[in-house]
């Protein structure tokens, strides 16, 4: 039962843990556009931008949302594209395994952090992969590699 008492779990959660992940996430793409041969960057959260770090830039609202933007790719075909789209997934989903590996091999020791990463990881890469088209050309992860593939579309990467 939820309790008074873990409301700071839940603060410690949605401000410190799922920001984590939707940054990890947002490394993902920006991992597979810059290995294809393209640039990326990425902006954690919403609101008035607080500073930029390269490619990187954090806002004031940095716990709502993320976005990543790639230039077009050196080796530009339908799979490499697809892997852009589904890299935030597939570095939530790894982090997730690497942690569990770390933790069964007692490099690191169970704690309510690693838990809580791995709850939202698997959440927002489940999340990612459904198929929704959100209007106005932009889609989930999973629906963009999916029309990316089926079609061959190049579809603009928004999170």
């Amino acid at each position: 039962m939820f309790q008074l008492s873990d409301m700071w779990t839940f603060f410690w959660s949605f401000l410190i843990v799922f920001p984590i992940v939707s940054i990890v996430h947002q490394v993902g793409h920006s991992f597979f556009a810059v290995l294809f041969g393209g640039n990326a960057s990425f902006s954690i959260g919403r609101g008035k931008k607080l500073f930029s770090i390269g490619p990187v830039s954090l806002h004031r609202i940095y716990f709502l949302d993320s976005f990543c933007k790639y230039s077009p790719l050196k080796w530009n075909n339908r799979l490499t594209h697809a892997l852009v789209h589904l890299g935030g997934v597939l570095f939530n989903l790894g982090s997730v395994f690497l942690i569990n590996a770390l933790i069964m091999l007692d490099v690191v020791e169970p704690h309510i952090f690693y838990y809580q990463y791995a709850y939202f990881s698997i959440y927002f890469a489940a999340f990612s992969l459904l198929p929704v088209d959100y209007g106005e050309g932009k889609y989930s992860d999973g629906m963009s590699a999916y029309r990316t593939i089926r079609y061959g579309e190049r579809i603009e990467l928004f999170d």
